[in-house]
């Protein structure tokens, strides 16, 4: 593997020029090179941009057109929703942990699995399936608690907490709602 980056020029019309090996690389040979584990940078031939994120997405998006996808229509549509929202931010950093803890699991359980020492395939999986859930819920808990932070810090336009109510702790300042066929007066129908 390099030690510094590889640059990959892409030039107007399309074409790739990978200056390690001073020869034109195809997409595909751009994924070999991921695989490998390979660190480049993809720049534009005339601006020096970055293209590195692009070229990654379009290889996503060949290979998602092939065979089993790996990003579903429900995905794809909760991510772009993501975009402008407040917590834009936060869900890269979410995502690339996950992706973390994943890798971290998937690598676990290979060697446990190269190993087994009394305990069954199963076993292991039910066992490691048990700790990958409880690593996910934390990571979603401390996502929902930093999300809670960054909004309760935020002072509201009219100089509110960050719910942007009055203080009474209801999306529209008043009592809570009853629940349907509930009399006023705390009894409840029989």
């Amino acid at each position: 593997m390099a030690t510094s980056n590889r640059i990959i020029k892409k030039y107007p019309n399309r074409r790739l020029y990978d200056t390690e090996i001073s020869s034109y690389i195809t997409l595909e040979e751009v994924r070999q090179l991921v695989l490998d584990g390979e660190i480049f940078e993809v720049r534009d031939a005339k601006t020096n941009d970055d293209l590195t994120r692009s070229v990654l997405l379009q290889i996503i998006a060949e290979h998602e057109q092939l065979g089993q996808p790996m990003f579903s229509v429900p995905l794809l549509t909760q991510i772009i929703r993501f975009y402008g929202d407040a917590l834009q931010g936060l869900m890269g950093p979410y995502l690339e942990r996950s992706m973390q803890v994943f890798l971290e699991q998937q690598q676990q359980f290979r060697k446990q699995l190269t190993s087994v020492v009394g305990q069954t395939p199963w076993a292991m999986l039910n066992d490691l399936t048990t700790r990958n859930m409880d690593l996910w819920q934390n990571l979603q808990r401390s996502l929902v608690e930093s999300a809670n932070a960054r909004t309760a810090a935020k002072p509201a336009p009219d100089g509110n907490a960050a719910t942007g109510n009055s203080g009474t702790g209801h999306a529209h300042g008043g009592a809570p709602p009853r629940p349907v066929g509930a009399k006023s007066g705390g009894k409840s129908p029989r």
